[in-house]
């Protein structure tokens, strides 16, 4: 199984321009092809990454959950498999899957159980993996993505997206999931250091600051523009930073 990172935080924190960073990084290093998950119902990992938005998990299976008229010839099961082999964009160095929403009114249980077989069988493919969740950790706590090597908890320099951090950490303990290592990263820092009533509240949470990213005009200037984060040259302030940031997570 691929070594697997999960970034999760609150929303605004900066966590998918995080993630993808993160991906950048992995491929700079020639840890490829890189399996990029977005796990979050808001999706936009794609757009980070260069790639026009691919069809969902999501809607994949809430077609075909309750579908009548398989082709001839192919079971409910393999039918599924095709339509999220389909879901899989490959682009250089890494692949990207889009999950979305894998529940709605009724019951998933079976298409779920389909997913995680499927997944199961594709991350062997990958030295890495890197899941973008939302705040709630949707799909790691129904396990439909697996164990977690490192978490990485995205906040700004705000008590409240700190606090938020905490929240899923905890969360992650009552869940029962999985995970090897827990790191915070500090988003979008504006001062050389870290403000100490931050630091009481790091501390306070049990939470293992790993790093700080600073403001970087070039990341607000790719977004405005929309350019992938990929394409951020390897000498600005935040691709910096994220290369020190993942040299103490994978060490």
């Amino acid at each position: 199984m691929p070594y697997t990172l999960a970034v999760a935080g609150k929303g605004g924190t900066g966590k998918t321009t995080v993630a993808s960073l993160v991906i950048a990084d992995l491929i700079r290093r020639g840890n490829t092809p890189v399996f990029a998950v977005d796990a979050d119902p808001n999706a936009n990992l794609n757009e980070n990454l260069g790639v026009d938005s691919p069809p969902t998990l999501g809607d994949i299976l809430a077609e075909t959950k309750d579908r009548k008229d398989m082709p001839a010839g192919i079971s409910k099961r393999r039918h599924i498999e095709y339509q999220i082999q389909t879901a899989l964009i490959e682009k250089n160095g890494f692949d990207l899957m889009v999950m979305g929403r894998t529940e709605g009114p009724g019951c998933y249980c079976s298409v779920n159980d389909i997913l995680r077989s499927y997944l199961d069988e594709l991350m062997p493919n990958y030295q890495y993996a890197v899941l973008d969740n939302e705040a709630g950790m949707e799909h790691i706590s129904r396990r439909t993505t697996r164990d977690i090597d490192d978490l990485l908890l995205v906040s700004d320099e705000n008590p409240i997206g700190i606090r938020a951090a905490g929240r899923i950490h905890k969360l992650v303990k009552d869940l029962e999931i999985y995970v090897g290592e827990t790191h915070l990263i500090l988003n979008r820092a504006r001062q050389d250091e870290l403000h100490p009533k931050l630091k009481e509240e790091i501390d306070k949470l049990d939470l293992n600051l790993v790093g700080r990213i600073p403001e970087d005009d070039n990341v607000l200037d790719f977004n405005l523009n929309q350019k992938p984060m990929l394409d951020l040259p390897a000498d600005t302030p935040a691709r910096e930073a994220v290369a020190k940031i993942m040299e103490q997570v994978m060490k």
